[in-house]
């Protein structure tokens, strides 16, 4: 009901002759909601702004895989990058997707956390936010065989001496071509047959500097992601590891 101009002044008068009580007393009782809405509208405001300012720019995309990496392992292998390829920490970052586990034998227990790991993978290689990957031998190996690495075989080629040091750490790994895997489990065929070619898709780091004081327990491989699209990024980060002065 809409008020007239006399009671819109009657109104005004009896709230100025309120005492201080009396108005919050007043506010609370008819504009409380009013009120809180408006708080919680600029609170989820607040956040998306925060949010938006204090966002950073992955420069690379780097996974865990099956690798247990120490904090200070974790800083060298991020921070100190940005640092030694001059990116702005601030602003730009390395993106980790961290203590993924992957198996083609997991137990009961571990067989959901394989699972989840796997379609984690899945992914982020589908939306392109995958570029390397540090992983133990079983990860590797269940890497290479779908096909997810890209060929290695030519290096860094910017800085020979860099191709030079790191052509002893290329490894090959199988990767499958076609097989009647679906055929075996549906009962259409009876003898698994599959088509395999043998490439050189990952890098031996445990060796390399970065990497010999660490306490790492078993060898470390780095992969390249076949369809990662940062592949100059990809290029400086393999230089920084392998201690190229100039990145």
């Amino acid at each position: 009901m809409k008020l007239s101009e006399q009671e819109k002044a009657a109104h005004k008068a009896a709230f100025r002759a309120m005492s201080p009580g009396k108005k919050l007393e007043h506010i609370g009782l008819y504009y409380k909601w009013p009120i809180l809405l408006t708080l919680i509208a600029l609170l989820v405001l607040g956040s998306v702004l925060r949010r938006e300012l204090t966002k950073k720019e992955p420069v690379l995309y780097l996974a865990f895989a099956n690798a247990v990496i120490a904090a200070d392992l974790e800083a060298d292998l991020t921070d100190a990058f940005l640092d030694a390829a001059e990116y702005n920490p601030k602003k730009q970052e390395i993106y980790l997707y961290r203590d993924l586990y992957l198996s083609e034998d997991a137990d009961t227990m571990s067989h959901e956390y394989a699972y989840a790991s796997r379609m984690k993978v899945v992914g982020a290689i589908q939306a392109q936010k995958l570029d390397l990957v540090l992983m133990n031998r079983e990860a590797y190996d269940l890497f290479s065989r779908k096909g997810y690495l890209a060929p290695l075989s030519a290096l860094p080629q910017e800085d020979p001496a860099v191709a030079e040091e790191l052509a002893p750490l290329l490894r090959e790994n199988e990767v499958i071509l076609s097989d009647n895997a679906l055929e075996v489990m549906l009962g259409e065929a009876e003898q698994e047959e599959r088509i395999t070619q043998t490439v050189p898709n990952a890098l031996a780091v445990s060796t390399l500097p970065l990497f010999q004081t660490a306490g790492l327990d078993g060898e470390l491989f780095l992969g390249v992601v076949a369809n990662s699209p940062r592949l100059e990024a990809v290029s400086r980060y393999i230089r920084y590891l392998a201690g190229a002065p100039d990145i």
